[in-house]
């Protein structure tokens, strides 16, 4: 392909700040149905945050959680309840050790259109209550839920 010929540069998209918000509300919701006192965060397609929320009742450890966790699913696509799984094989381990890397669930990617957009990362409850959380989320505001399987 001739220089003059190879793209310089390529679309991405990432979760709007209103889509957030309404995400970040939904979240909010529930995690009041479940029971819990959580945080949730929302990273857009680059990990960076977008929205924040932290409920009166949760422990301040919860935000900088929720934040990796919702960065660790929007870098690769998957739910962070698959990360456990995955740093088990050895070829992939060292991943493991990555400062901000969460390997229980609660994160999920933000998907639209099968594109990740961005991740939504919720900690207060147990894993799998954090993981449904955001699952709801996603699911009341009209994203895909994709990286439901176990690992």
């Amino acid at each position: 392909m001739p220089h003059s010929q190879i793209p310089l540069t390529v679309a991405s998209a990432s979760i709007a700040r209103d889509a957030a918000a309404r995400l970040l509300d939904a979240a909010r919701a529930a995690c009041r149905d479940i029971g819990i006192d959580a945080t949730v965060a929302i990273t857009d397609a680059g990990g960076h945050l977008k929205a924040l929320d932290r409920s009166d009742g949760a422990a301040f450890l919860t935000v900088d959680v929720a934040i990796d966790k919702a960065w660790t699913a929007a870098s690769f696509g998957l739910g962070t309840h698959l990360w456990n799984g995955i740093v088990q094989d050895p070829v992939v381990a060292p991943l493991a050790h990555r400062p901000r890397l969460v390997a229980v669930g609660g994160g999920c990617a933000i998907v639209h259109d099968g594109r990740v957009v961005g991740g939504i990362g919720i900690s207060g409850g147990n894993a799998l209550q954090d993981q449904q959380a955001a699952e709801a989320a996603l699911r009341a505001v009209g994203f895909e839920v994709a990286g439901t399987r176990t690992a």
